[in-house]
């Protein structure tokens, strides 16, 4: 059909994710290899208008929601002319290895936009 599949704009959301997270300084895997994982727990996403095979997508992605326990982002996929392909947002658990709810360590905080209460 020429059309990207609809799974695939989640794939999109995750790069915007990852990417976003390096872009403040922090890798997926880094995070992972000390015991915190983000942890999937909602995911939406809006289709506005189809992107086509081969047509490059640019995904913009922020954080919209955050405390110590979880993250939300929200994501906008566009086409090269600026149209918006998609909206949506995933809702992240911090979690241990062991996948248990979590705290999300405090050295993390910064970068996730958590401000610490004593430094109000």
């Amino acid at each position: 059909m020429g059309i990207v599949y609809h799974s695939n704009y989640f794939v999109w959301m995750e790069i915007g994710r990852v990417d976003f997270c390096r872009a403040k300084g922090i890798l997926y895997r880094d995070m992972e290899a000390e015991g915190v994982l983000l942890v999937v727990a909602e995911v939406n996403c809006r289709y506005s208008s189809p992107a086509v095979f081969d047509e490059e997508v640019t995904i913009r992605t922020c954080i919209a929601d955050v405390n110590p326990r979880m993250v939300r982002f929200e994501y906008e996929l566009l086409h090269p002319d600026g149209k918006i392909v998609a909206t949506g947002f995933t809702k992240h658990v911090y979690c241990s290895r062991e996948r248990r709810p979590m705290k999300l360590p405090q050295k993390y905080w910064p970068t996730f936009g958590i401000v610490d209460p004593a430094q109000i």
